[in-house]
């Protein structure tokens, strides 16, 4: 009993997943379904002054085409002999385009990311109370009055109608 328990904890795999930071050689781990963009944020925020910041993260095995996640993309454990690891600017040789290209977008974001927290943000509060609004209230209430005033005038006369109806009847 207890040889199958530990083998059914075994095949399952961990609930978590760990990836390596090629500039500082540390592992850090995420949880199941953490999008790599997320991640990589996260292992920039933890580098020293100095290390390379990670571009992106790749699945790895020896002999294996690597296996790049985007940003959006949610990392996955490809099982055996694969490990999850980032890739720094500084793994392209230099005047490499791709190598370009990753330095343009950091640029890039970052300027984003200024723009963004110096922009200020307008908001707009919308009232709740409008003419349109105040218009439909007072609508409702001359119906209210009126429907009011039509069932009053009903019972007012309902002694008189029954005494007709009566009176024909005889």
């Amino acid at each position: 009993m207890a040889e199958e328990s530990s083998q059914v904890n075994s095949s399952q795999p961990p609930p978590f997943l760990e990836v390596i930071c090629k500039s500082s050689g540390k592992r850090s781990r995420f949880a199941s379904g953490t999008k790599a963009g997320f991640a990589v944020s996260l292992i920039n925020n933890r580098l020293g002054a100095g290390e390379p910041l990670a571009s992106y993260i790749e699945a790895v095995k020896e002999g294996e085409e690597p296996v790049s996640f985007g940003p959006d993309a949610v990392l996955v454990n490809y099982g055996n002999g694969w490990k999850l690891q980032t890739v720094t600017e500084t793994d392209f040789p230099a005047g490499s385009r791709k190598r370009e290209q990753i330095q343009l977008i950091q640029e890039q974001i970052h300027v984003l990311k200024s723009f963004d927290a110096q922009t200020p943000r307008k908001r707009v509060s919308k009232s709740g109370i409008s003419f349109i609004y105040i218009g439909k209230i007072l609508i409702a209430f001359i119906l209210m009055f009126v429907l009011g005033a039509i069932f009053t005038l009903f019972l007012e006369n309902l002694p008189r109608l029954i005494l007709y109806i009566n009176s024909l009847m005889e």
